[in-house]
């Protein structure tokens, strides 16, 4: 009688996921499009720059980017929820893991991944309000002060990711392309809860009302080169005053 009986089927022939979904496609949006905004403002920022027109717009966009990642840190997916990786008592242990050379692997944001994200949040929030209520040195001073300081936490932010990375052999830029990882360096976890049921609903509306506002504030946000046309500086007319020196 032949053999009916099933081989058992090698590892890589398993119909279990090889990879395990981490990061929802929203805020894998926002990262890249906050990168991206906040590339076009820096390279922006001069008066001379052909990129100047967009200065006002970008940070208007970086407004509304900030708002969405709010709420989503609220509805969105398991992962990019603030109370996922909110988690203060984890940090000492974290920091213990790197001193030793064997941090552990996080399927999420670690301990000080997740402080790392309030503050950058909130340094690009006061770079906009800065921006958005300049009336003279005071203000134009905290506007480029911050600038100075986004610019290091992005630079201690892409040297951890990197450093992460390479000791956890954890592809985290990878993760935040794909918004997955590999299953086997996370053995028993299982995929993210996705986002809630009305998050997009949500986001939405925080982003037109976040657009709203910046319109009541801006009368030409998202207009490139409104404000140079009209003499006034990133927030408001500062570069008019100096015409008037």
């Amino acid at each position: 009688m032949p053999n009916l009986s099933t081989p058992p089927l090698s590892s890589a022939a398993l119909p279990s996921a090889t990879r395990v979904r981490v990061w929802d496609l929203p805020v894998r949006l926002f990262h890249w499009l906050l990168v991206a905004t906040i590339l076009v403002a820096f390279l922006s920022s001069e008066e001379d720059s052909a990129l100047a027109p967009w200065h006002v717009p970008a940070g208007w966009i970086a407004a509304i980017l900030i708002a969405f990642r709010i709420v989503w840190g609220f509805v969105g997916g398991e992962h990019a929820r603030f109370a996922d990786f909110l988690k203060p008592s984890q940090i000492a242990h974290h920091i213990g893991g790197l001193f030793s050379g064997k941090p552990e692997r996080s399927i999420g944001h670690n301990a000080l991944g997740g402080i790392a994200i309030i503050a950058l949040l909130g340094t690009v929030g006061g770079i906009v309000y800065s921006g958005a209520t300049m009336h003279g040195e005071a203000e134009g001073g905290l506007h480029e002060t911050l600038a100075n300081v986004l610019l290091g936490l992005i630079a201690l932010h892409v040297i951890a990711v990197i450093t992460m990375s390479l000791l956890t052999k954890d592809n985290l830029i990878g993760a935040f392309i794909t918004g997955t990882k590999r299953a086997d360096l996370h053995p028993g976890v299982g995929d993210a809860r996705p986002p809630a049921p009305l998050a997009l609903p949500v986001a939405a509306i925080a982003i037109a009302g976040s657009a709203y506002g910046a319109t009541v504030i801006d009368p030409q946000p998202f207009t490139p080169g409104a404000h140079a046309e009209a003499g006034e500086g990133v927030g408001g007319s500062e570069r008019g005053e100096r015409g008037d020196d």
